[in-house]
């Protein structure tokens, strides 16, 4: 009884968040594949899908979260990591401390501003580089704002996951012990090879996890791409959202067909995370 107690403690919590959440993806999945009776929709099908896939703009919108997402990842893991292990061979101050924890408890929507403030066509990055005479007018500024390649998005995502990864990988390497570097260093490694060979593998696992929490959060962010991505093309989100407020009812079942998508992504990428992590560390009991 001592050890089922924790989990019949939990379990009232848990069972009211798996029927909600189940009710929920239930209902996705149905009107996905054209169960909607509320509008006279009873037929099982797989069209919705087929549609969606063969859309362009489906397809566009689809990218540009995949290239959004990962480039913003990948960049905020490898500055992050550097940033942490920079971080491990300093003393840290507690206003440093708190310099870098700031971005991680700013609201997304609150960095957007700020992005908007600083790269906009009128943002003070134009008007420093009109008083230097080095663009005559915002005109001929390129705006990193509402762009089609989505820089705006991923400044945002960067700003946000560059603290993140550097607190969650420097508080590993604070626990790691410096004697194995010392021994690398005494058997000839560099700087790198110590970091590539000694350093790395024992932080891989926050490394990933991190990666996967970022990726993750910013494929399916809604609010960002909405208030500073380009009107065409949409981040699949944004597109998923316009497709279910739509007064059209009929365009209820392509939204939810979207959102299945998006959450099949996810966890196929879960499941990729899981397979390297196990492959990666299977020597360990």
């Amino acid at each position: 009884m001592n050890k089922l107690k924790p989990y019949l403690l939990i379990a009232p919590a848990t069972l009211l968040m798996i029927f909600i959440m189940g009710i929920g993806i239930m209902t996705c999945i149905s009107q996905s594949l054209g169960y909607f009776p509320q509008i006279g929709l009873e037929d099982i099908t797989l069209n919705y899908y087929k549609t969606i896939l063969n859309n362009k703009q489906f397809l566009d919108s689809l990218f540009l979260s995949l290239k959004t997402s990962l480039i913003s990842s990948i960049i905020a893991v490898i500055a992050g990591v550097v940033l942490a292990y920079f971080m491990s061979k300093d003393r840290f101050s507690k206003f440093r401390y708190f310099l870098l924890n700031l971005p991680i408890i700013v609201p997304h929507i609150v960095v957007v501003l700020l992005i908007f403030a600083i790269f906009s066509k009128t943002g003070i990055l134009s008007r420093v580089l009109y008083n230097l005479n080095i663009i005559k007018d915002s005109s001929e500024f390129i705006s990193l704002v509402n762009d089609k390649n989505g820089i705006g998005i991923m400044l945002v995502y960067i700003y946000k996951g560059i603290p993140f990864i550097a607190m969650t990988t420097f508080n590993i390497l604070k626990s790691i012990d410096n004697k194995l570097e010392e021994v690398s260093k005494n058997l000839g490694s560099n700087k790198y090879q110590t970091f590539r060979f000694i350093i790395l593998p024992q932080i891989m696992p926050t490394i990933l996890s991190s990666f996967i929490i970022i990726f993750a959060f910013s494929f399916g962010s809604f609010e960002v791409p909405y208030l500073i991505g380009a009107t065409n093309p949409k981040a699949l989100p944004v597109n998923a959202y316009i497709s279910y407020i739509s007064l059209d009812l009929n365009q209820r079942p392509i939204a939810m067909a979207m959102n299945t998508i998006l959450a099949s992504i996810s966890f196929v990428l879960l499941i990729i995370y899981d397979y390297i992590f196990k492959k990666l560390y299977k020597y360990k009991s």
